[in-house]
Formats: C-alpha cells, structure tokens, sequence
C-alpha cells in the first residue's frame, strides 16, 4: 500500500517547523502523523497501540515547548514512534527495529530529542527529576517534561522519584498518560475547564496570594486552609494522591483534543509554580486505527499488517515457541499439583501465563510493572508451602536483584524463576536480550540454574523446577520458536547437577549450556568432515556444575569449548573455576570459552545477531582449530 498523502506534514522536518502553525492547521498535522505511524509501522512491525495513543499530545508539546533544549523523555520509549517522525527522523521510520535502522525505543545516540534512552519502564521521573536538578544547579532555565505512560505507573520506582520530587519542590512537569490503567474520572468540558483555570497565571497567583495570607493564620487555621484547598480540587480532578506527594495536579484533560491540550501545556510552560505539577491526560491505546482500537492488547506490539484490513503476517507453520511450551507445561505441572501458582509482572501474553491463567485464574497473579515485588510476593507465598513460578524476562528480572538476593537465596525460598527472552532477542535489542542472568545468579549460593537446549529439555526442567522444594531455581529459555523436537505431555524431573552426552568424539569436546546446542552439532558435523571427531555434550546445569562430566571432558580431549548465550561470568567462567581448582589446566587440556562479546549487540535479526556474537557454527568451528593448531585456511567452509 502506498504511503498516505500528508501534505502538511511533509513541510514539517524538525520541531521548530511547526511553531508558526494554527491550531488547525496542528490538527491536521495530528492526522497526518497518525496516518504515517500506521503506514510505517504495517511495514516494519513495532509497537503501534501506545504509539497512536500520543499522537495528539507529541504534537502539542513539540508545539508548546522549545525541544531538544526542552528535555522531553518518554516512558516507556515505545511511545515514541511519532516522536521520532516529527524529530528529524522520518526518513528512515520505516527501517524501526531493522538491522541499522532505528531503534524501537528512545535512544540518546540516535538524536539530540533523546535526551534519555527508555526500554524499561518507569524511569521517566527519576531522570527527569535528576535533569532538573543539574538545571538549576548550571543556572539554566530549561523545561523538563516526563511523559509516563503504558502501565509505566504501575511500578514503584515512579512513585519514589514523585516523593523525591514533591520533597525537593522541584520544577518539573510530568505528563500521565492515562491509557490503561483507568484512574480516571471521566473527562468533558467541564473537567477541561476546570484544567485551564486551575492551569492559568491568574489561578496561581491567586492561590499564591491566600497562601500567603493563610500563613498570618494561627498554624492549625492555615493547615486546615490548605487542606480544604488541596481536598477541593481533589474531588473536582481526583488528583489528591498526586497532591499529597506534593505535586501541583492538573487534569485529567482528554489527551486527543487539541483544543485542550494546547491552552494547559502553555500554562504549564509559563507557570513559575515552586513544586513539580502533573498533567493527567487520558487517551486511548490505537486510537484512530479501528482494529488497534478494538483490540489494544493484540495492536500493543505487531507484526507487519494489513493497513486496510488490519491482518496481522502470519509467520509459516513452524514448532512452537518457547513461551508457549513454557505456558503448557507449568499448565501440566498445575494439573497435578494445587500448590503451584504462577507470577507474572504486567506481562501475560508475553510469558505465556495468559494460558495458565484461562485454565487457573485463581491461581495466576498479575502484579503490574512491579518486579521487586514480584519476586518478594512470591518469596511470601514459598513461605506459606506454595510452589511459585515467578516467570519475568531475563532483561527485567535484573531490576529484582536485591530481592532475589535478600528475599529468596538468602532464606533458601523456592521460588522458580522462568527466564523468557534468554540470549539475544531480534528486533528489540540489547535493552530486553537476556545477556547477564547466569552471571547474576550464578554466583548467588542455594540457586539451582538451568538452560534448556530445545522444547523438550524446557519441559523437562519445568518438571524438575516444581519438585525443587528446599531452595530456589531459574530455567531459561530463548524467545521464539523451538526446534520441532517431540515435547511430551508432561515433563519428566532431572536428576540436578547431571548433564548428557549426545555425540561421542575424542578430538574435541563442545559443551553447550542452552540453545547453542543445535549450533554445536552442526559444528560437530563440520569438523568431522575434517576428520575432526567431536564429543557433544548439553550441560543443563550451570549450578551446580556436572562436575563429573566436566572433569571426564576435559581429560579425554585435547581441547574443550564451552559455548553459551550470555556475558562473561556465567556459565564458562563456573566451568572454568572448577577446572583450575582441579588442576585440570595445568597440563595439555586447551580450554575455550565462547561468550557474548563484552559489547552491546544492537537489533538485527537473530541470526545476524548471534553472527556478530560469534556465536554461530562456524565461529565454533574456527575456535576448535585455532585451539588445535590447525590453520582455518585449510578448513572446509563451516555451515553457517
């Protein structure tokens, strides 16, 4: 489909181009933006419900205030497709999330209207609260504007940084997007009024003034004043909460009239108020695209679609994902156990305990972009003899950490940790690839960790996960589809500690921990085309370590290669640790580790990714040889 005419829209490159427009003329832009996100996003797939939920309200800003000298940061970043339009980049919108294209989220070395990269949620506030201070210790005048929105509320971290800021009478403007969570009363022109005047010089110097006066008041007098004025507009706006964490609240204001947003943001501007103030809009996940409208969790993240129809591209028929036989083999688990009980943080669908909790609703707990809490609330329920699976991405698992720590190794807890998106992830890059979490976990004591190798070894350690009873575990597992092996029904429990051997050799030994495994067989097939014959074996256990296995490996071959899908520290440097303790390194065994680089790997496609890595096949092939001595011009070509 072609593009969509938008002619205003094509005379606008930068913010500064859209200063001398009408209010009319930005609503037509506001369509014209919409109407080139939709095109945009159908060709590349991204995140396109919260997008168009802001459309009206990226207009207005970049109308009001003077970005990129303003600081303007979104949460979370997948907010910010039209964003990226109006800021210079919309000749390259639709290479989003494509190898070297843009990012998905907000990036600070992608544009200078970036002042801070969001992929996690709920910074937003913190990050603004610290860009106003370094304003006005630099003595500059700038604005700040926070825009939270996409459930980002929903985590603690928003409201700390609201207490700090309230605290610290910071000037500061944070802007909620109500999208999703339904805090707000209904709005109308009567709440918009009430926003503009409570919004306007007028009103604020008016209430500076009874300030003032109230304070010549004996104390109680003037606390019961401020009260009354602060409760007052509480019931008028609901914002009391907000009030009380000594913000200036205004709103909730519809966040797709531009007619209203305009006014209030120029009083917000031109407000010299000593407190943070938050603007409370209200939108509406896909708005203008009926099917993103009608089905805001199905349009919150897409494949590339049908702009007419809305059809999604479907992938050809392939095996299942991982998350989905994650889903259904805790399912199984479920059904024989009444104690188990899973956890998820604001992320359902995208761990696959929506199926869970459509067979056990009772016994599926959603607590919100929370997961700190996450992790204690299920360390609590351990505590009470249930059987937790606490299933949060690797990348956002590592915002857990002290509670993990604390709450669960420390005390010995079993929690069951699900750990989806481990390794690298495509087109959402290094902010959500799961690159650390054996490192971070492998050193804690009382943790059993856990890779699995295909769809059935997944099953298998959901099985062992629910009979580890006296500590806690974690399992990963990579996003995306598996590798079309037989899955069973229900797993069977593994012995803990033990690994397996698929392929016997005795030049050199690939010990694969996770899914590389399949990547190691098709090196294994290579080198033996060389006369190179290998042993593979699948760890499965990065702790505690098959030591036996480790110790047989590296005695009866001449070199020994680990090969995992995480950073340095992990499972390579566990294996290391044990082999050195043993004296096994001291004679002719050459060990080899094969890691992530000690880098950042941007979004691409997996496989391109893993190439970069040095991950793949032929990677495997050539740090065999070059362990050997062998020189890798002589070498067949390796399958990549």
């Amino acid at each position: 489909m072609a593009p969509p005419a938008t002619p205003l829209l094509d005379r606008v490159r930068y913010p500064s181009d859209m200063k001398n427009l009408s209010g009319e003329q930005l609503k037509q832009l506001a369509e014209e933006l919409r109407a080139e996100t939709i095109h945009a996003v159908s060709q590349t797939g991204g995140h396109l419900g919260a997008s168009l939920g802001v459309v009206e309200l990226t207009v207005a800003i970049h109308a009001i205030f003077e970005t990129p000298r303003d600081r303007l940061i979104w949460d979370v970043g997948h907010q910010a497709y039209p964003h990226k339009i109006l800021t210079g980049r919309r000749d390259r919108i639709r290479t989003l999330r494509t190898e070297g294209g843009l990012s998905g989220f907000t990036r600070r070395s992608e544009s200078e209207y970036d002042p801070f990269g969001a992929a996690h949620s709920s910074t937003s506030i913190s990050a603004g609260l610290g860009m106003a201070m370094a304003r006005d210790l630099k003595g500059d005048d700038r604005q700040v504007i926070a825009v939270i929105g996409d459930g980002s509320m929903s985590a603690g971290m928003a409201y700390e940084a609201m207490n700090n800021a309230g605290a610290a009478k910071a000037r500061l403007i944070v802007i909620l997007n109500d999208n999703d969570m339904s805090i707000a009363p209904p709005v109308g022109a009567m709440s918009a009024y009430l926003s503009r005047l409570i919004s306007s010089r007028p009103f604020l110097s008016l209430r500076d003034v009874m300030g003032r006066l109230a304070k010549r008041f004996p104390r109680p007098i003037e606390r019961t004043a401020r009260r009354a004025e602060e409760f007052a507009r509480g019931l008028l706006t609901g914002g009391t909460l907000f009030e009380e964490l000594g913000f200036y609240y205004v709103g909730p204001i519809d966040g797709h009239d531009l007619d209203h947003l305009l006014p209030v943001l120029r009083n917000l501007r031109d407000a010299e108020e000593d407190q943070p103030i938050l603007l409370h809009v209200v939108t509406q996940k896909g708005k203008g695209y009926a099917p993103a409208e009608a089905s805001a969790d199905k349009y919150h993240g897409v494949a590339k679609f049908n702009v007419i129809t809305g059809e999604q591209a479907k992938a050809p028929p392939g095996p299942p994902s991982y998350t989905k036989v994650f889903a259904n083999a805790l399912i199984a688990e479920a059904e024989a156990d009444e104690r188990i009980v899973s956890v998820n943080a604001a992320m359902p669908a995208g761990t696959g305990l929506d199926l869970f909790a459509k067979r056990f609703p009772k016994r599926c707990f959603d607590v919100g972009i929370a997961e700190q809490h996450a992790v204690t609330f299920a360390a609590g329920m351990a505590t009470e003899g249930l059987k937790p699976f606490v299933a949060i991405y690797s990348t956002f698992l590592q915002r857990a950490y002290d509670q993990v720590v604390h709450d669960v190794a420390l005390q010995s807890l079993p929690v069951r940790f699900a750990m989806d998106r481990a390794g690298l992830v495509g087109a959402d890059g290094a902010t959500h690839a799961g690159s650390f979490d054996v490192a971070y976990l492998g050193c804690l004591p009382n943790m059993v960790l856990m890779a699995a190798a295909d769809e059935a070894e997944l099953a298998h350690m959901v099985a062992t996960a629910a009979v580890i009873d006296d500590r806690p575990c974690g399992f990963r597992y990579p996003r995306g589809e598996g590798t079309g092996v037989a899955v069973p029904a229900r797993g069977t429990p593994l012995e803990i500690g033990r690994g397996r051997i698929l392929r016997e050799g005795n030049a050199v030994a690939l010990l694969s921990y996770g899914t590389r495994l399949a990547e190691c067989l098709k090196a294994a097939d290579d080198l033996a085309a060389q006369g190179l014959s290998c042993t593979v074996a699948d760890a499965r256990f990065a702790k505690p370590l098959d030591t036996q296995l480790i110790e047989r490996l590296a005695r009866e071959h001449p070199v020994l290669v680990t090969i995992e899908e995480g950073s340095i520290g992990g499972f390579g440097t566990q294996v290391a640790h044990h082999l050195l303790s043993q004296g096994l390194l001291d004679g002719q065994t050459r060990f080899r580790p094969m890691v992530l680089p000690d880098s950042f790997i941007d979004h691409a496609a997996p496989k391109v990714q893993y190439d970069q890595a040095g991950l793949n096949a032929r990677h495997i092939v050539a740090t065999a040889l070059s362990a050997l001595g062998v020189a890798e011009a002589k070498a067949q070509p390796a399958r990549a």
